[in-house]
């Protein structure tokens, strides 16, 4: 399908173990939220549509382009967002930030300049052209890094736990933000109350995609699922809390 992101087969190891063992879906819904536990494969699976890692076997295409070999076209069509904004930015300056995209893109650095103050200005942030990129806070950073990536117009933007550690009056607005993008937005995220407005919820566990389907069928059983583990032995937490807890708290 031309018009989604298509995983076919898809296998993929991980500490040598397999991971992914023919992971298999379309999305081309326009909202499409991506949770599970730490450790599902949520920032794998990310990397993989992605582009930064090629499937051992099997195939990822993103609006029909074979993203982890046709890297020309695959940042045309695919925009991912980190976690933390500081593993993005490069640049000193935020005009030189989002300019090196569009300078990928077309190969002429002056053009590239001017269309990133021109789109710095259509979000009302033309005075931050010259700022030094570190001298932003952590939410305006964020901010930069959505900026930059819509600035190349890729049909889909993956955002990767894009807000954790903000505050969240400065979440809310970097999510409406998101909200009022065109393009087809995927959301890795344990914000789950966010999602309620999605079209579309996978859920993995370790690698395996065990939910798929609206909110309203997804997130209930997510969310009970995540309460019984409160109480439940875990291999990286240790013993659950005491039945004592669950009474009383």
């Amino acid at each position: 399908m031309d018009n989604a992101i298509v995983l076919d087969g898809v296998k993929h190891t991980l500490n040598d173990q397999p991971f992914f063992r023919g992971l298999s879906v379309q999305l081309s819904e326009k909202r499409i939220g991506l949770i599970g536990r730490n450790g599902s494969g949520k920032s794998t699976l990310a990397r993989m549509i992605s582009g930064l890692i090629e499937p051992e076997a099997g195939q990822v295409r993103v609006h029909g382009v074979d993203i982890a070999k046709d890297r020309k076209n695959a940042i045309r069509t695919i925009g991912l967002i980190f976690q933390n904004p500081d593993h993005q930015i490069i640049f000193p300056t935020v005009e030189e930030e989002i300019a090196f995209g569009l300078e990928s893109l077309s190969g002429d650095r002056k053009s590239a300049r001017i269309k990133a103050r021109d789109f710095l200005q259509s979000f009302g942030r033309l005075d931050w052209a010259e700022r030094g990129t570190f001298t932003l806070s952590q939410g305006q950073r964020h901010l930069v890094c959505l900026m930059a990536v819509l600035a190349m117009e890729p049909k889909t933007v993956l955002l990767d736990e894009p807000f954790a550690g903000l505050d969240w009056p400065t979440t809310r607005r970097l999510y409406r933000w998101l909200d009022a993008l065109d393009q087809q937005v995927v959301l890795v995220t344990h914000d789950i109350d966010h999602l309620e407005s999605y079209d579309r919820i996978i859920w993995l566990e370790k690698g395996q995609l065990v939910g798929d389907g609206t909110p309203a069928e997804i997130l209930p059983a997510y969310r009970e699922q995540m309460e019984r583990l409160v109480f439940t032995d875990d291999e990286v937490l240790g013993a659950g809390l005491p039945s004592v807890m669950e009474d009383h708290g």
